[in-house]
């Protein structure tokens, strides 16, 4: 499987809307192969950097994105998993129409090649049984691998994840997660995410940014338990307290 090694440089970005600031003199980098966890309080603009790097929100600064050579990658293909899906419980559609309509302009009955592709991506997700379910009948967890799957094709040079557990159970978080991982080590690829659950940035994380309007602090996932500043943004008591590490 080839890598893409794409890396992405984010530097001195502003993002306003409505006469407010939203995001000030924001710097970061997340390389290839790494996951990169951006955590903060409700409304420190995690979500809508991820929008800027999406492009989705009009911004200010640079956002580029290279290559293991220090080449850059004009149009790259970015994957993304939204923090859920809105639709009908009742709707009849399945996990494949729902693929297929995804992944082609082309009528679903067209895409024998696409049906064969969502079925490599569906298994490789641990969703594969579920291709025929409808998706209303599907539980949370299961649900975001469909999500992810969606976002693994066409195959991505960037993975962001914007609160991807938040409605998964304990199990399915660490089945999720560990897939994450898979993907980013067999496509070497970076992987952003935001999280409000700073065990699970400790566990599966390579490194963190604390967002609050601007980049606070940036660290390893190993040195997020030791962070005053972590600590003191989500009242932390640094002497003892809840383990929510765990």
């Amino acid at each position: 499987m080839k890598e893409c090694h794409c890396s992405v440089k984010i530097k001195n970005l502003y993002v306003k809307k409505g006469g407010h600031t939203i995001l000030h003199n924001v710097t970061l980098t997340a390389n290839h192969g790494e996951t990169l966890a951006l955590i903060g309080k409700n409304g420190a603009g995690k979500t809508t950097l991820l929008k800027a790097i999406l492009h989705s929100v009009p911004y200010s600064g640079k956002i580029e994105f290279f290559d293991s050579n220090g080449n850059k990658i004009s149009n790259p293909k970015i994957g993304y998993v939204p923090q859920r899906l809105s639709f009908d419980s009742s709707t009849p559609i399945t996990v494949m129409d729902l693929f297929c309509a995804n992944s082609s302009k082309l009528p679903v009955w067209l895409g024998h090649g696409k049906k064969k592709r969502a079925l490599e991506l569906l298994e490789k997700v641990g969703v594969h049984t579920h291709v025929n379910s409808p998706i209303g009948r599907l539980s949370g967890g299961e649900l975001q691998r469909v999500l992810l799957a969606f976002a693994l094709d066409p195959r991505p040079d960037i993975l962001i994840l914007d609160e991807p557990v938040s409605a998964v159970d304990r199990k399915g978080i660490s089945n999720f997660y560990s897939i994450i991982n898979s993907m980013r080590n067999d496509y070497h690829m970076p992987v952003i995410l935001v999280s409000h659950d700073l065990g699970h940035v400790a566990k599966y994380a390579s490194s963190y940014a604390l967002i609050n309007h601007t980049v606070e602090e940036i660290g390893s996932a190993k040195e997020l338990s030791q962070s005053a500043k972590v600590r003191e943004t989500f009242g932390f008591d640094l002497d003892g307290g809840k383990d929510i590490w765990k």
